[in-house]
């Protein structure tokens, strides 16, 4: 449709140059504060955002690098620390690739970053009495760590999924948090798969890459009772925004599922991200926390998602840019278990880079 403007009319000439001037204060103030929330919340799933403002601080790594997080355990379950590049093998779609770069975990020096996000059920399941010893466990999670540079973000879900914490480095911060925490009494859903699925974009968008020139590992802590009802988002589909954010997922079962499963005198059975591969797909763990004390479990964990080795490798010029799946595999030394935080990259197109 074409509007004409009789610009001899000047109550019209007047009317347009008001209409402009105010469509051109809605440009440059955005949207009000007042905006409904609601319409806020109703965003498309995207774990990549067209544009992503990084952090001042980010070491801008060419993207071409593809890189994987590598645990490395002995026979006891114990982490193996201080192994050599050397004793490593990395290949891609079958073929061994020359490792280009190397970071390990030591014993001494400066441990690795950490990015952190935590997704706690707080579903009507959820008892109490849980709650209040989640408390005491996340506490001894961040003590765990605390001469570390660490990065957390808290997120609690039930029928909704919200953002508590943003990405702070303030430790004190994680404690706070459960100021805030509200259980959901009467909530007829869990959206397990849909705050997952948040906390990697959380990563993506907020988290720096690097710290001090070092690349941080990247993890969500997800603490639920193991009833994952009303999800909007696949478990597949977030295994894999998992791989391509380069992301390791945990997954702490709290003893409320083992009550309803099983008697005390057997072991738990698995549950039902157990059984999608949530954690083993993304180099996480799955693991069962007392009903008396989280405290050591959380430590343990702790432990675990520090200690990591990152190899990374440039593809062959032909596969940078074929759009493709290519698988990754790694190897360690004999007798030594060895698990990768992905199972292989997707490529960009040939006007795009590497998904890291």
């Amino acid at each position: 449709m074409n509007i004409r403007i009789n610009h001899s009319s000047k109550p019209r000439k007047a009317a347009v140059l008001t209409l402009t001037a105010l469509l051109l204060s809605v440009l440059a103030f955005g949207p009000s504060r007042g905006q409904d929330p609601s319409t806020q919340a109703q965003r498309p799933r995207r774990v990549w955002p067209t544009q992503t403002q990084e952090p001042d601080d980010i070491l801008r790594i060419d993207t071409d690098l593809v890189a994987v997080d590598v645990t490395v355990t002995d026979p006891q379950g114990s982490p193996v620390r201080n192994l050599r590049k050397e004793d490593f093998k990395l290949y891609a779609d079958g073929v061994e690739q020359s490792v280009s770069f190397f970071q390990v975990e030591r014993r001494t020096g400066p441990p690795r970053p950490l990015a952190l996000v935590f997704a706690l059920d707080i579903s009507g399941s959820m008892t109490p009495e849980e709650m209040g010893r989640l408390r005491h466990a996340l506490q001894a999670f961040a003590a765990n760590i605390a001469d570390q540079q660490a990065a957390y973000a808290v997120m609690a879900f039930g029928m909704n999924v919200k953002i508590l914490q943003k990405f702070t480095s303030d430790p004190t911060a994680l404690d706070r948090t459960f100021e805030k925490l509200a259980r959901e009494p009467n909530g007829l859903s869990t959206h397990t798969y849909d705050a997952v699925d948040d906390a990697i974009r959380l990563v993506v968008r907020q988290a720096p890459r690097t710290r001090d020139r070092r690349l941080m590992k990247r993890a969500v802590v997800v603490v639920t009772d193991g009833f994952p009802v009303g999800d909007t988002v696949a478990p597949q589909t977030v295994i894999e925004r998992a791989n391509a954010a380069n992301v390791s997922v945990y997954v702490v079962t709290l003893p409320s599922y083992s009550r309803v499963m099983t008697a005390s005198t057997q072991a738990p059975l698995p549950t039902p991200l157990d059984v999608s591969g949530l954690a083993d797909s993304t180099g996480g763990r799955s693991v069962y926390a007392n009903e008396k004390d989280y405290g050591p479990l959380f430590r343990a964990l702790a432990e675990e998602v520090t200690s990591a080795y990152v190899l990374a490798f440039y593809p062959a010029e032909e596969k940078r840019r074929d759009g493709q799946f290519h698988s990754l595999k790694v190897e360690g030394p004999p007798g030594l278990a060895v698990r990768q935080s992905r199972p292989g990259y997707q490529a960009g197109g040939k006007n795009s880079r590497l998904q890291q």
